[in-house]
């Protein structure tokens, strides 16, 4: 999300090969660190110098493997390696329990890795990907040479200002809002939260529609919402709204980008393509707030509906336009 990395995924001539022959090369370690009469007839060195030999081995080539496997998944996938390392931590931490004989450790890390493990599986589910696949850095899969690039997008985006979101907020009768990971950044969730409980008290139906991984993880915005007392009712799930934004007459997108790209489901060239994304270019409005037009999400691509005629972007950090929306409608 810095943009410190290319978010296009690691595809090196034989990669599953590569992460198979490092696999096998740590077994053998391992199996040396345990009994290093094993490798007696090879080697002139001592049982001490052969395992801290072989343990040196091993963690040099663990780190590589975790590198080349996380690289090779790529960025539209990066929330679900976050979970995947998660669990990973756990099975350390259990491992080590074991080892020290200590089970208040062996029981803590089961908890994170089993944990770890149904996220990676909730969040594979609701990005349409294999978790299988995922968790081995890809493996047996290709990538194109355009999935992150996609088609080239034409036209210009039109800029809002906060007056004129506002007026249309005002305007509109059925609001959904569509909260992302940018939001959360902001810690715009308080002032977003006054925004609908105004418009709601003006008699409109507003809600709130959540993507099952908007954020870094599947419930991070219902939390965020729930600490700004946003009412339970108020939030939907994205199966349950998606289906409500041909009739929605504005979507006010906050800091959201991949969960909302309209190339999940026309762009077979997009890294996203067959992600279940909410439809929010459907309803008859559409703001997005951004800090700036060129920002991408996970997957390193702009979203295509910025350039859509029924969409405007209201440029700035969410947190002081959300402030700045909410000083208006307050001066009603």
């Amino acid at each position: 999300l810095a943009g410190m990395l290319k978010p296009k995924a690691l595809s090196l001539p034989g990669r599953d090969q590569i992460n198979l022959a490092m696999l096998v090369l740590s077994g053998i370690g391992m199996a040396a660190f345990l009994d290093p009469g094993l490798l007696g007839a090879f080697t002139t060195m001592g049982p001490e110098e052969l395992r801290l030999g072989s343990l040196a081995l091993v963690g040099g080539i663990s780190s590589l493997l975790g590198l080349h496997l996380v690289a090779s998944i790529g960025g539209p996938d990066m929330p679900v390696v976050i979970t995947i390392l998660n669990s990973y931590s756990g099975w350390a931490l259990c491992a080590e329990g074991f080892m020290l004989g200590n089970p208040l450790l062996a029981q803590v890390g089961a908890l994170i890795g089993f944990s770890g493990a149904i996220l990676t599986w909730i969040m594979c589910e609701a990005m349409g990907r294999d978790v299988v696949s995922v968790i081995l850095g890809g493996a047996g899969t290709t990538v194109a040479s355009s999935a992150i690039e996609g088609v080239e997008i034409e036209g210009e985006a039109t800029i809002s200002d906060i007056d004129a979101t506002v007026e249309k907020l005002l305007e509109a009768k059925n609001i959904v809002i569509v909260p992302g990971y940018g939001l959360a950044v902001a810690q715009a969730q308080f002032a977003v939260a006054d925004i609908a409980k105004k418009l709601k008290g003006m008699g409109k139906n507003v809600r709130f529609g959540i993507h099952p991984v908007a954020g870094r993880m599947p419930g991070q915005l219902n939390v965020l919402l729930a600490e700004a007392s946003v009412p339970y009712e108020m939030v939907f799930e994205m199966e349950e709204i998606n289906d409500d934004f041909e009739e929605t007459d504005l979507t006010l997108v906050i800091g959201a980008s991949d969960t909302v790209s309209s190339a999940a489901e026309d762009d077979p060239n997009c890294s996203i393509y067959g992600m279940p994304v909410l439809r929010v270019w459907k309803s008859k409005d559409v703001i997005v707030l951004k800090r700036t037009i060129g920002s991408t999400g996970y997957a390193g691509m702009e979203n295509p509906i910025l350039y859509k005629d029924n969409t405007e972007v209201l440029l700035g950090d969410a947190h002081d336009s959300c402030e700045s929306i909410r000083s208006k409608l307050s001066d009603i």
